[in-house]
């Protein structure tokens, strides 16, 4: 067999900056030449890589992670041994993530975290811990370093505890921390006192990116200053002491948890993401009036909630890019059109009573870059050719629900159909190879995305 083209390496690196991992991975098996190239560090830049019992990796393994500078891993439960040969073969890792399901800690396990003085991002996903989950000497030892820290569906025996012991991480520029419960019960999820959520905030002025949820809903609704704690500097009804925050986002929440005017001092806001749990029957819609003030906002994602239509004439008119998790309707499109004028990128549901969606969408929004549509219990019809309209749209993604995937593939019709895929062969054709289309989700990253947020199958 030939070998591959005489073409120089910084091209062929170039080229191989359009595959996946696993095509990469299918190149790299061709011969010890196109080996070299994938393995370049530029072509795995934060690049996550997720190990599970170390003691069957090899050294040719590690020594390719090595020769990629890989610093980020996914790890899940690490004994004694396996930490001793992370330190060996990955010492300067920069982010690390443990994406263990339901196992049981000791206060001592992340004390390991010393042997890498060049951590900077720390994720614990889905575990249950004894004792206190960062201890005094880990907290010091970080102090000034960590810079990302994420804990999702975790168990606490004491979660004031933990938060102020978050609350020495000075440097902390993203935090995430969405809360199961304490102790080994199942009793109900209360929420942050107050007080020490007021000192967390006004202890990491650096913060930009906030992501806050619970499991289960508060018995009393949160006070109005909850999300705005005063500066003790300039004391004043409407002094705000903690960090700007450039993106929040709001898991689990109860329509009712939070007040009218929650986001009132959150005015630096370029991304807001509001996770609903649930609405109940009469309820108030509380997100206009969280929008109000929002005059910088870019990005806004709504997952469930109310109906679109209660909230759709305060939606800032900056923002360019928009996510919908709800029942969206034709006139609901029609009355969002207005508002935001410079959309650029739209990721909704074709529902039922979604209409004929992509025969409106070139006219009431021109400007589109990116557009995803999630199709149920049907897939994409004729009107899709409609999307070619769009003069500057770039990437269109068409997907459908697991279900719906699962069924046909059972009764041999793979996704996408043979209908669908000659629509889009069309549209490549029509566009002239200008709309990039894409029918898979999106890998997911471990190490920002917990299972609270991720919407994938």
């Amino acid at each position: 067999m030939d070998g591959p083209p005489q073409l120089p390496p910084e091209l062929w690196v170039c080229v191989f900056r359009f595959l996946s991992t696993e095509e990469k991975h299918a190149v790299r098996s061709c011969c010890r030449l196109l080996r070299g190239l994938v393995d370049h560090p530029s072509l795995w830049k934060d690049h996550t890589v997720v190990l599970s019992d170390l003691r069957r990796y090899t050294y040719g393994f590690w020594d390719t992670l090595n020769r990629r500078r890989l610093t980020r891993v996914a790890v899940r439960h690490l004994r004694r041994k396996e930490w001793r040969r992370l330190v060996k073969f990955l010492p300067a890792l920069t982010a690390i993530v443990f994406v263990d399901g339901g196992r049981q800690y000791k206060e001592t396990y992340l004390d390991n975290l010393h042997r890498f003085p060049d951590l900077r991002d720390l994720g614990v996903r889905n575990a249950t811990w004894d004792a206190a989950l960062m201890s005094p000497s880990l907290t010091q030892h970080l102090r000034a370093r960590l810079t990302h820290l994420g804990v999702c569906n975790v168990r606490l025996q004491s979660t004031v505890e933990f938060v102020g012991a978050v609350s020495e991480l000075v440097n902390l520029r993203s935090l995430l921390f969405h809360h199961q419960g304490e102790g080994f019960g199942l009793g109900t999820v209360r929420p942050v006192p107050r007080g020490v959520f007021h000192r967390l905030l006004l202890s990491l002025r650096k913060l930009q990116h906030l992501s806050w949820g619970m499991k289960e809903e508060p018995p009393v609704p949160l006070p109005d200053d909850y999300l705005s704690p005063p500066d003790p500097e300039q004391p004043g009804a409407s002094s705000y002491g903690g960090p700007a925050l450039r993106s929040l986002v709001l898991v689990d929440y109860p329509e009712n948890a939070l007040p009218e005017n929650a986001l009132r001092s959150l005015v630096s806001l370029r991304s807001l993401t509001v996770h609903y749990r649930y609405i109940r029957e009469g309820m108030e819609c509380r997100l206009s009036s969280w929008l109000s003030p929002l005059h910088q906002l870019q990005s806004l994602t709504i997952i469930g909630g109310n109906s679109l239509s209660t909230y759709t004439t305060t939606i800032p008119p900056t923002v360019t890019r928009l996510t919908l998790r709800v029942a969206v309707t034709l006139k609901d499109l029609d009355s969002v059109a207005p508002k935001v004028p410079g959309l650029q990128h739209l990721d909704i549901e074709q529902n039922r009573s979604s209409g004929s969606l992509c025969r409106r969408i070139p006219m009431l929004f021109p400007q589109l870059r990116t557009l995803r549509i999630r199709f149920f219990r049907r897939e994409p019809e004729k009107d899709l050719l409609s999307l070619v309209k769009l003069r500057h749209l770039q990437q269109l993604e068409l997907l459908v629900e697991r279900f719906y995937i699962l069924r046909d593939y059972l009764n041999g019709h793979p996704w996408p159909s043979p209908n669908v895929q000659d629509l889009i062969n069309q549209i490549r054709e029509l566009s002239e190879n200008r709309i990039t289309v894409i029918t898979a989700m999106r890998q997911r990253d471990p190490l920002r995305e917990c299972d609270c947020v991720w919407e994938g199958d």
